[in-house]
């Protein structure tokens, strides 16, 4: 549903010209630089990364917003520069400062959008209906919205990157500004876009959140892809094999010395301890084999969570910046 091919986006910028006071030269300063990757139909990818990564230049491209100035894109299989208008209408756009019409009516305002879309009066009051209901602003229908919440105006802007029901989805930061309950609604309602085989592409500073939405994770770093996976792949392959705890119910004590040899003990205390391994499925049973045959009783045995925030510190670490979003 949404495929990029070397994306690459310039823009002009002046510097001074050296040894020549008031004199500027035009230089191109690369927001993304050559961005391959690809969205499936029924997936969510979260596109990560620093301010100034190119995450927000890359979602306008995809919306044919901005043209690219090398490389190619599509969306649901229409060219973002060849069929501007066609993918405008297959995307649910959702941008991180989403410019209500705060004197219009909340009514208004969808049914302006609505028709910019095509959509009939009737299509227009049935899904207006049914998305405020979702997300708690049936009420405030004919509200302002200047008398909107932070929060009731982000979700009122994802009901109009939904009202036409769009195929694909390019949500920038989703949840800003939202108190915990409204987050979970919005949460929950990209999980039943995933369900019903929307693509959703994620751009977000909520790491907890990317992990419990995405499929899969890119990471951009100075307008480049410089991981792509899975959250458990990317954890594997940047934090090393699981860390895995076991806990007993009496002492460790009499048991240690008799599992040294069987596994790698990295930490431990009174009744538990810790080890590594890349082959669980099967280190794990023989390990509860050996602990049977001592006669220890074993509570649990689990992987001890590691973070996402953990791999994406390691990657950005050398290649962030606290520049603003291009």
């Amino acid at each position: 549903m949404i495929q990029t091919e070397n994306l690459t986006k310039r823009f002009p910028c002046s510097t001074p010209r050296a040894g020549r006071e008031g004199a500027e030269a035009l230089t191109w300063l690369t927001a993304v630089d050559g961005v391959t990757f690809d969205v499936a139909a029924g997936e969510i990818l979260a596109l990560l990364g620093p301010n100034g990564a190119g995450k927000t230049t890359t979602v306008r491209m995809l919306a044919s917003i901005l043209t690219p100035s090398a490389g190619r894109a599509q969306v649901a299989g229409f060219d973002t520069v060849r069929d501007a208008r066609q993918v405008r209408h297959a995307v649910g756009l959702l941008t991180e400062f989403p410019g209500l019409y705060l004197r219009m009516q909340a009514d208004e305002y969808l049914a302006f959008f609505g028709e910019l879309q095509g959509l009939s009066a009737e299509q227009i009051r049935r899904r207006t209906a049914t998305l405020t209901e979702r997300f708690g602003l049936a009420q405030a229908r004919r509200q302002r919205l200047a008398e909107y919440s932070k929060g009731m105006r982000q979700k009122l802007a994802l009901i109009r990157a939904m009202l036409h029901d769009p195929p694909v989805l390019l949500l920038d930061e989703p949840t800003s500004a939202m108190d915990p309950h409204s987050a979970r609604q919005v949460r929950d309602a990209i999980l039943d876009l995933r369900r019903e085989r929307r693509t959703v592409l994620l751009c977000t500073h909520n790491l907890t959140e990317a992990e419990l939405l995405a499929d899969r994770i890119a990471i951009l770093c100075r307008g480049r892809i410089v991981a792509l996976d899975t959250p458990a792949r990317l954890k594997a392959q940047l934090l090393g094999p699981s860390l895995l705890e076991v806990r007993l119910a009496d002492s460790l004590n009499g048991y240690l010395p008799g599992l040294t040899d069987l596994v790698q003990v990295e930490e431990w205390g009174d009744t538990w301890f810790r080890y590594r391994t890349s082959s669980p499925e099967t280190t794990n049973p023989a390990l509860l084999a050996r602990l049977a045959a001592m006669e220890a009783r074993v509570l649990t045995l689990s992987e001890v969570p590691r973070s996402l925030e953990d791999v994406y510190l390691r990657i950005v670490s050398d290649g962030g910046d606290d520049e603003q979003d291009r």
